[in-house]
């Protein structure tokens, strides 16, 4: 009995420390601090990763198992790609933007890579991929380079991003809805946290 007390006192919750909860989407101007270091760091890796990943809008667990085929199509990287989700063995197209493009292409010429291998391989011979841990490691280097709170940000941050500016430029619940694969439109509601933004947009308009 006193060893399972002991046992149970040693254990330290997943979660202390944590900020848990919705992660903050980044800002554009956050985006342009994160790529440009990676830019002239000359990360090749780490820039095609973090441009596909605001492109795509996948979780993080589809991201990592993407292959080149996935986002190839001949010997260039594609306008449009369509991936089956994990989560809900459903499609989902995204188009890649043209710094997206060039970034995965470069990567994949540098790094050698054969179609049907994964983008983002492992170091660790046990896996074929980039696991989610090691993701969210990177994610928080990403973030903390520019200054950001690592305990605010996590992979879902880089799914947010680019559905929040989308969101919040046309307002179109449905298109945004389509892109992040959702199946209920109550999911990218609340996804999207769309209630507190308009609150705090309100409260905005109305200072005196």
């Amino acid at each position: 009995m006193d060893q399972a007390f002991a046992t149970a006192a040693q254990h330290v919750p997943w979660n202390r420390g944590r900020l848990v909860g919705q992660k903050l989407p980044l800002r554009l101007k956050e985006i342009w601090a994160i790529r440009i270091r990676l830019q002239l760091a000359k990360r090749a890796r780490e820039l095609a990763l973090f441009n596909l990943a605001i492109d795509s809008k996948l979780r993080g667990c589809d991201l990592v198992r993407l292959r080149v085929c996935d986002v190839n199509q001949g010997n260039r990287v594609a306008q449009r790609a369509m991936v089956l989700q994990r989560k809900t063995q459903r499609p989902v197209q995204f188009e890649l933007t043209e710094q997206t493009r060039d970034s995965v292409g470069a990567w994949v010429a540098k790094a050698q890579l054969q179609p049907e291998q994964c983008l983002f391989k492992s170091r660790l011979r046990a896996s074929p991929h980039l696991s989610t841990r090691q993701y969210n490691r990177i994610v928080d280097r990403w973030v903390t380079s520019i200054g950001l709170d690592a305990a605010s940000y996590g992979t879902h941050s880089m799914r947010r991003t680019k559905a929040t500016l989308i969101y919040r430029r046309t307002k179109n619940l449905r298109a945004v809805q389509l892109l992040l694969g959702h199946t209920k439109l109550e999911s990218t509601v609340r996804y999207l946290g769309i209630e507190v933004d308009d609150a705090l947009e309100i409260a905005e308009q109305t200072e005196v």
